[in-house]
């Protein structure tokens, strides 16, 4: 891989994790793009994402701090409970991550994986229209419940395409909870998950393997953090106005374009 095909790699990255457009889809449609073939697209992945973690950190610096300070006080409050209904919300996704790890990365060497995005593409942008027009009653503050529900659309975003921040949002919105607390919700809830995958990647040693020389993942790695700041704090202020109908129109050309590139 080349420092240049690094560096697009990382933009995209950075600039789709937290649009609602998938992150996963778009990474995959530019290594199409660009002819980029990887010994593991997972790997290569994992540690773009491990950038885009580090850039939520950096701008949600404050209610991370919370986090953890409610979660490690042991005393029955607020930040403690909220620390809690983070992690409840992690539950799906690593059981599917644990489970169906291998049957997404052979999804995304195959043949027909831009169908797939495509296809899951058309469902992102069906789920921010439905959220952009559902007007439920507005709850105060995420239930345990809606933690659980919130964290199993993670756990389906995890489907190449489908967005993790667009799935998530748009489920936090029709469950009826207010733009600004399920925007932040939706970045943190992702924290831990990939941290923990990273380690995982470093400890099996595929980090190792995955066919990268180490300056441009260098350059991919902080393409994806610089622009993952950038992003994080548009869309903060993207999903407080509402405006969200925008990307489900982007969504769907982007889709349809997909699934006719290995269609024509």
């Amino acid at each position: 891989m080349s420092i240049i095909e690094a560096l697009i790699l990382g933009l995209v990255q950075g600039l789709t994790e937290y649009l609602p457009v998938s992150s996963s889809g778009h990474l995959q449609i530019a290594k199409e793009l660009l002819g980029v073939e990887l010994t593991d697209n997972i790997a290569f992945d994992v540690v773009l994402h491990f950038a885009t973690v580090l850039s939520t950190i950096v701008v949600l610096w404050p209610a991370v701090k919370r986090l953890f300070t409610g979660f490690f006080s042991f005393r029955k409050g607020p930040d403690m409970t909220y620390a809690l209904k983070i992690i409840v919300s992690m539950i799906p996704v690593g059981i599917v991550g644990f489970l169906l790890k291998d049957s997404f990365n052979a999804m995304l060497a195959s043949d027909y994986v831009m169908v797939v995005v495509g296809s899951m593409l058309l469902l992102t942008a069906l789920l921010l229209t439905f959220a952009h027009y559902a007007k439920p009653r507005q709850k105060e503050s995420i239930s345990w419940t809606d933690a659980m529900i919130i964290g199993t659309a993670q756990a389906a975003a995890t489907m190449p395409g489908l967005s993790r921040s667009g799935t998530t949002i748009a489920t936090g919105l029709i469950l009826g909870n207010k733009r600004a607390v399920v925007a932040e919700f939706s970045f943190l809830m992702v924290i831990l998950p990939i941290l923990g995958e990273s380690l995982l990647d470093v400890l099996n040693g595929s980090l190792a393997n995955m066919g990268v020389g180490l300056l441009p993942l260098a350059v991919g790695f902080v393409a994806s953090f610089v622009s993952g700041c950038l992003a994080c704090k548009f869309m903060l202020g993207i999903v407080q106005r509402g405006k969200l109908i925008w990307f489900a129109l982007y969504c769907l050309i982007v889709g349809l374009v997909s699934i006719g590139s290995y269609i024509f």
